[in-house]
């Protein structure tokens, strides 16, 4: 299996990465001269980590507990020489720009108010992207997935759904902008059915917050181009709840 150097070039923290052919995504596809570049943040490089930084190590050889990680991994993943594999393949970047090494997991609830035949759903503006997102976030360490969604959902729009009882939608890889062939997102995400649209403000790390009409993913998409758009890694996510909206039907 090839894996990649470690001695990378390092780039702007949004650089999208060298490109990856789709033959060549594969770990077990040869490539020898893949030579991914590497975002990793200035922050993430200082001697003195973040405290939101979970990891505190500098690179993922320094990791001692990868066969636990592997094992309660919500997407498996192979780790070769100390390096973890990003499950969907090579990304054309390397390092991190997340809390750890290997699989983050994170945790989106997705909240629909109103009846099914005009349901409402509650987005943020993300700070980092400037785009309309579902509410959501990283699993803290020691934290249940379960207990992520409700802190996310009240720490970024004041809406408290402690006595609500999710839907689990999915478990799954996640394409976020910062994965990188060694740190990547998986989420678990949940669905809150609520009789109304209640009040919700903009915390934490969101601009803004707001409800929206929830139609189809592309209506939504349309609606929200002019105020900076749906982010699209959350496009699957909404399509899962729409098609359970749709069954309740």
């Amino acid at each position: 299996m090839t894996t990649t150097n470690t001695t990378s070039r390092r780039v702007h923290v949004d650089h999208p990465g060298v490109p990856v052919p789709a033959a060549l995504r594969p770990w077990t596809a040869p490539w020898p001269d893949y030579d991914p570049v590497d975002p990793t943040p200035s922050t993430l490089r200082a001697p003195v980590l973040p405290d939101w930084v979970a990891d505190r190590c500098h690179t993922p050889q320094e990791v001692t507990d990868w066969a636990e990680r592997q094992e309660r991994a919500v997407v498996p993943f192979e780790v070769s020489e100390g390096v973890p594999l990003n499950p969907m393949g090579r990304t054309g970047r390397i390092g991190r720009n997340l809390k750890g090494w290997g699989e983050n997991s994170a945790a989106d609830p997705i909240v629909v108010a109103g009846p099914d035949h005009a349901p409402q759903l509650l987005l943020i503006r993300r700070d980092d992207i400037h785009q309309w997102a579902i509410s959501g976030g990283m699993v803290d360490p020691g934290e249940t997935a379960p207990a992520a969604l409700v802190r996310e959902l009240r720490e970024e729009t004041g809406v408290d759904l402690r006595g609500t009882a999710p839907q689990i939608l999915m478990r799954t890889y996640v394409e976020d902008w910062r994965n990188t062939d060694w740190a990547w997102v998986c989420s678990t995400v949940a669905l809150y059915r609520i009789p109304d649209v209640v009040p919700a403000a903009a915390a934490d790390d969101a601009e803004d917050a707001a409800w929206w009409p929830l139609t189809t993913i592309e209506d939504l998409a349309r609606e929200l181009a002019p105020h900076g758009g749906l982010y699209a890694a959350h496009r699957p996510l909404l399509a899962a709840a729409l098609a359970q909206i749709g069954d309740r039907k």
